[in-house]
């Protein structure tokens, strides 16, 4: 039996919403950059707002996808950072201080709330069905949830709901060339979609390590038992236009440390020696983190957080457009910074790096689902991981997780205005991994914005997936991007010129 498959969308909307949110009681102080006006049953909160709605659905299509096509985190992360600029700017149409991002179109100064609801419903729908055309079913039905017109032939020139395709239609024109290549363009047929356009090849084959410092691809056992190494994951994405950032560079991370360095020797005995003695909370927070088969990734993942912020803080629909926004292009600009250092230094990984620092001796660690825990040769270490994904398949330094992760906290940090979070999380420890005779219960506890950004780095250092260095750079760059992304975003909600 192979281990249990629960997506992280999943984890937190149903078995957090059933056995943890009712037992938080949290005070929050009023913030400056948030609505203070009174809500009513005209302005739904939390989970009842159409924003939240929309969040839902585009979480589901992100686990979809993950299904679909194995996890793919940049690309989605711009479906999930498109989607919610879609919906800000269907906002600011009825807003008058607040500037779009995208749309051109006239404000509207007499529209009512029912209005702004559906004009934020056809941005929402209209740009998931671009980003996510698999799902159309799914999305038309959820449309027609909240008794809207599912056929965009039907609806009425300029209004609301029309407006809300053009808001959606502009955005989806004017990213179509952003250096994604999601149509192809850039592609040798001209149509293959996500084809890479740089020409990249890793210096080391799967079979031969010819430089230690730079990424060596490695073999995975598919659901079939075929050995295969996946090649490198949109190895041009630092290409990719930004949102808020000037250029994917303009906050590059500094050089690894090289093989045969203190620091690295230093960080390489680490990974394996937390590996030895990897806790069952431990192995519950990697894999938590890591997440399971229908993953909704990183981006994902904070916005399944910035939900739970919106509940415990009854926000209202205003409230939840501007944090998604700022939440979801903090992410996505994340990703873009972490390939550009990524694909800049095409670093190694400690797969690689520990089977050269240990080759034959024998060392304590994760053999495997069939074999479990025991004593292995250094040639033969790897991550906690299933055969399946064994590692992730791009270079190391600097780590998604801790980048983003960093960035999306200090997102919503700045936006609450405070760090609290404060919230358990139910887990069975080797449930994404292990035989079920070796699960446990346990609980994720996270104080903090910040903590949760730093559990989340650190364990992919136990996992045996980064070096420390890649983590604490990572945190660094993220924290970086967050500041950038809330400028823009700031002046976006009219408040900074």
């Amino acid at each position: 039996m192979q281990p249990r498959v629960v997506s992280v969308k999943f984890l937190f909307l149903k078995m957090l919403k059933k056995f943890v949110f009712l037992s938080l009681i949290l005070i929050y102080s009023s913030c400056s950059n948030n609505s203070t006006e009174k809500k009513s049953e005209l302005n739904p909160n939390s989970d009842e707002n159409i924003a939240y709605f929309w969040g839902e659905v585009a979480l589901e299509a992100t686990a979809r996808d993950t299904e679909r096509f194995s996890p793919r985190p940049t690309i989605t992360s711009r479906y999930l950072g498109l989607i919610f600029t879609s919906v800000f700017d269907a906002w600011t149409v009825y807003d008058a201080k607040a500037i779009p991002v995208y749309y051109k179109g006239k404000k509207v100064t007499k529209g009512s709330f029912e209005d702004l609801e559906t004009t934020i419903s056809y941005a929402a729908y209209r740009t998931l069905l671009e980003y996510y055309p698999n799902d159309s079913i799914y999305f038309k039905d959820r449309l027609a949830e909240l008794g809207l017109e599912k056929d965009l032939n039907k609806i009425v020139i300029d209004s609301p709901a029309d407006i809300g395709v053009k808001v959606a239609e502009s955005l989806i024109e004017k990213r179509k060339r952003d250096g994604s290549n999601q149509y192809g363009f850039r592609s040798s047929d001209g149509t293959t979609p996500y084809q890479d356009y740089t020409n990249y090849q890793p210096i080391n084959s799967a079979d031969v390590n010819v430089d230690i410092n730079r990424w060596q691809p490695k073999y995975f056992i598919s659901n079939d038992n075929e050995r295969y190494a996946p090649g490198c994951l949109t190895p041009y994405w630092q290409k990719v236009t930004p949102i808020t950032l000037e250029s994917s560079d303009q906050f590059r991370s500094p050089p690894p440390p090289e093989y045969g360095s203190d620091k690295l020797n230093q960080q390489i005995e680490e990974v394996v020696g937390l590996q030895a003695e990897l806790t069952t909370d431990q192995k519950g927070l990697v894999e938590f983190m890591r997440d399971g088969p229908k993953s909704v990734q990183q981006a994902g993942h904070w916005l399944v957080l910035a939900q739970l912020l919106s509940e415990k803080r009854d926000h209202s629909l205003e409230e939840d457009v501007k944090m998604y926004f700022l939440n979801q292009i903090t992410a996505m600009d994340a990703f873009i910074a972490s390939w550009d250092t990524k694909m800049y230094y095409d670093y190694a990984r400690p797969y690689a790096l520990v089977h050269e620092y240990y080759k034959d001796k024998m060392i304590y660690g994760w053999k495997g689902y069939e074999e479990g825990w025991g004593k292995l040769k250094g040639s033969e270490w790897r991550p906690y991981s299933p055969d399946l994904f064994l590692c992730p398949p791009f270079p190391s330094y600097v780590s998604g997780h801790s980048t983003v992760s960093g960035a999306c906290a200090e997102a919503l940090k700045l936006y609450t205005g405070s760090d609290d979070f404060d919230v358990t999380i139910p887990f069975v420890a080797g449930s994404y991994t292990e035989k079920e005779s070796e699960w446990k219960d346990i609980e994720l506890y996270f104080p903090t914005l910040s903590s949760a950004a730093e559990m989340a780095g650190i364990s992919r250092v136990l996992g045996g997936y980064h070096i420390q260095e890649d983590n604490i750079e990572g945190l660094i760059l993220g924290r970086k991007v967050a500041n950038q992304a809330y400028n823009f975003y700031l002046e976006h909600i009219g408040v900074k010129e």
